[in-house]
């Protein structure tokens, strides 16, 4: 599947594509238990999408890394696509 072919609410996606930027982390503490997350723009050559990275993905995640997303989830946030890995998806990183 392409970028361009994704909408919201749209779940089981698999996408491959390039890491464009990555913004910076946010740490937080949920139910006891402390995370991080952090936006990056992800990018194949029909589009770019967001991409939300939850704890060790953010290290993982750098410029110019080719990200594979399996099984994932897409929902809108403020008007803007996003696309993340879910509880039941994997986001897989080849530096």
């Amino acid at each position: 599947m392409k970028i361009a072919e994704v909408k919201a609410n749209d779940k089981n996606v698999n996408i491959e594509g390039e890491i464009k930027e990555v913004g910076p982390t946010r740490e937080f503490e949920r139910f006891g238990k402390h995370g991080k997350v952090a936006n990056a723009i992800l990018a194949d050559d029909s589009g770019e999408i967001q991409l939300t990275l939850w704890n060790e993905q953010v290290d993982e995640a750098k410029e110019g890394s080719k990200v594979k997303i399996t099984n994932g989830f897409v929902n809108e946030w403020q008007g803007k696509l996003q696309i993340s890995g879910g509880k039941f998806g994997t986001v897989e990183f080849d530096q």
